[in-house]
């Protein structure tokens, strides 16, 4: 948390604004402010307060994770992780606890990056697209088409879950909408990527947009303190559901665990392979 549909929601109010949070395009920065200096990858702190004032926003982007402020000159790259946030705000407001860095407009706004357990990481750079350069492709983008998925599928003989939540294989999917992809699809998290026919790589690149959409539509899924806002946790059908029936078939949901992460399923409506 957040994943693809959180961040996209965060993306678009900050972009679009919404009650009390105003739009943050076209503000001009008046300086930067960095509360704890873990929370930037680069330059350093030094260089981020003499490097920022006087940028304008230009727009609101997104790459898998990331939220991309891009400004005048740079590019600010936000990886929210497992517990940022960002809040546009009055400048006049406290700070809260976990405030880490914050982007002080000419206007007397202010944008905060938040970050509970300092996982998040802030950066400002010219080269965006160098830094995301590793990401696979975006599982939204109409040209990424089911052959192109299936090429990355049978490069790989690898556990299906695991090689989703692989950002350099398919950018934005996290363990909530991995799990609730692959019950859609009717996959067994841990079948070989490379055993997947074309058809059964259609039917879950076709969930996975499904569900990321939805996520999207519910502004997220806000399942604890980490991120607020969303409804999809109202529609999850094995997502944290461990002992209630299945909403298609009724069966028993399960949950396993896949290396260090809980992963839940349908017993039934995705049969382990080989059994």
């Amino acid at each position: 948390m957040p994943e693809l549909p959180e961040v996209e929601t965060i993306r678009q109010q900050l972009e679009h604004g919404r009650p009390g949070r105003p739009s943050i395009l076209d503000k001009q920065i008046h300086s930067g402010e960095v509360l704890w200096s873990g929370v930037l990858t680069a330059p350093s702190p030094r260089e981020f307060t003499s490097r920022i004032p006087g940028q304008r926003v230009h727009s609101v982007g997104r790459r898998g994770k990331h939220l991309l402020i891009h400004l005048s000159e740079d590019t600010l790259i936000m990886h929210l992780r497992m517990s940022g946030d960002v809040f546009v705000e009055q400048g006049d407001q406290p700070l809260r606890k976990h405030d880490r860095l914050l982007i002080h407009f000419t206007d007397g706004a202010r944008l905060a990056f938040n970050n509970v357990r300092k996982f998040g990481r802030v950066q400002l750079t010219s080269q965006p697209g160098a830094v995301l350069a590793h990401l696979g492709p975006e599982p939204l983008d109409e040209d990424f088409s089911p052959r192109d998925f299936f090429d990355i599928l049978q490069k790989h003989n690898r556990q299906i879950k695991y090689l989703l939540l692989d950002q350099k294989s398919i950018a934005g999917l996290g363990n909530i909408y991995t799990d609730e992809a692959l019950h859609l699809a009717g996959i067994h998290p841990r079948t070989k990527s490379d055993s997947l026919s074309f058809k059964q790589t259609e039917a879950l690149l076709s969930s996975i947009r499904k569900v990321l959409r939805a996520g999207i539509k519910n502004q997220g899924t806000s399942i604890d303190w980490m991120y607020r806002g969303g409804d999809y946790q109202q529609y999850l059908l094995v997502y944290g559901q461990e002992g209630q029936n299945c909403p298609q078939c009724g069966t028993i949901v399960k949950r396993i665990k896949l290396g260090q992460r809980s992963t839940y399923f349908c017993p039934s409506c995705q049969p382990q392979p080989g059994r």
